[in-house]
């Protein structure tokens, strides 16, 4: 099963970022990546097309299941 976590943003354009990091630890706290998240917009350390992040909006966790059916290594 493959796990990403999902942080999305406001840029100043008003429209949405996402930021997706691949295989987040089992016990990952709402407060942990609420941390994250603003350091992110305090920091200003990323910038989109639409200008630089200004707010935190939401993050998940997101579950895939994936089952490989032919595989030529």
């Amino acid at each position: 099963m493959e796990r990403t976590l999902q942080m999305v943003f406001e840029n100043a354009a008003g429209k949405h970022t996402r930021i997706s990091i691949a295989d987040p630890k089992d016990d990952l706290t709402p407060s942990e990546v609420q941390g994250v998240m603003d350091t992110i917009v305090e920091k200003n350390i990323f910038n989109t097309t639409g200008g630089e992040i200004v707010r935190a909006i939401s993050a998940s966790i997101i579950t895939r299941d994936v089952v490989e059916l032919i595989s030529q290594s």
